[in-house]
């Protein structure tokens, strides 16, 4: 654990805070480190439903510590984000990103990986590794043109432009976009709706979306064979129950 990155958690809900505004929330290889440890404790315990990821301060992340990209120029260490995104992109249960003010490199690019976005109005997303000598990472190079077309991508790719809240909105990248100060409330909120459904079944639709099949004929086999599972499942079970007995149903006692 750091202070760079503080952990807090909310019932079934792990918050996950970069914490060094003074640096714009420059990720270094230790805030990397103790990010990808939070997702692994949420996947690893039951009793952990969702995670949400912020930042202090008026910035999202500025992306990459100047200090460790040298270090690897120099002295060809291995990457930063080397166990973080791999972790990221392999996480179980549902990620919110709650995001405050600029989303510099990786800040945006790591946002691909997430499941839902809140962002402020004030939130700005820049991606500007070809000005720097650099490729994109994350997979972004495949992601971005998928969900926004070749031209768009191309645009916050090569050139670098930024894109704000509106337009992140308009494009749907983002879920939301709210005031300042009124992110945070708002980002939790959707947390607490996540964490209020039967969290087995959150899993396994995120498993479809991102990891099932990419033969349509095949994922319907693939989202078949989940739902009859599903249909005697004790989640569904509580859920048609409630549905019944006219209540909310109660989905806490499942992990």
């Amino acid at each position: 654990m750091t202070d760079t990155v503080v952990i807090a958690r909310t019932d079934a809900v792990l918050e996950i805070r970069l914490n060094r505004p003074e640096k714009k929330n420059a990720l270094t290889r230790a805030m990397y480190d103790a990010v990808a440890d939070a997702f692994i404790r949420v996947d690893a315990d039951p009793t952990l439903h969702v995670a949400l990821l912020t930042g202090t301060g008026d910035t999202f992340t500025s992306g990459n510590d100047i200090a460790d990209f040298q270090a690897r120029a120099t002295g060809n260490t291995e990457s930063s984000s080397s166990r973080f995104l791999p972790t990221l992109s392999a996480m179980q249960k549902p990620l919110i990103a709650a995001v405050n003010g600029a989303a510099i490199g990786v800040g945006t690019t790591m946002l691909m990986h997430c499941d839902l976005i809140v962002a402020a109005r004030s939130a700005r997303f820049v991606m500007p590794f070809t000005s720097l000598g650099l490729v994109p990472e994350a997979g972004s190079s495949l992601l971005f043109p998928r969900l926004l077309g070749h031209q768009r991508a191309s645009a916050l790719l090569l050139l670098g432009e930024p894109m704000d809240a509106a337009t992140a909105l308009e494009w749907g990248f983002v879920n939301r976009v709210v005031d300042d100060t009124e992110l945070m409330e708002t980002a939790r909120g959707v947390a607490r709706q996540l964490a209020a459904l039967p969290p087995q079944a959150l899993r396994l639709t995120k498993r479809l979306m991102r990891h099932g099949t990419t033969d349509v004929t095949a994922r319907i086999e693939e989202e078949l064979a989940l739902f009859r599972e599903r249909l005697v499942s004790p989640e569904a079970a509580e859920a048609f129950q409630a549905f019944i007995e006219k209540r909310k149903p109660d989905f806490s006692r499942f992990s």
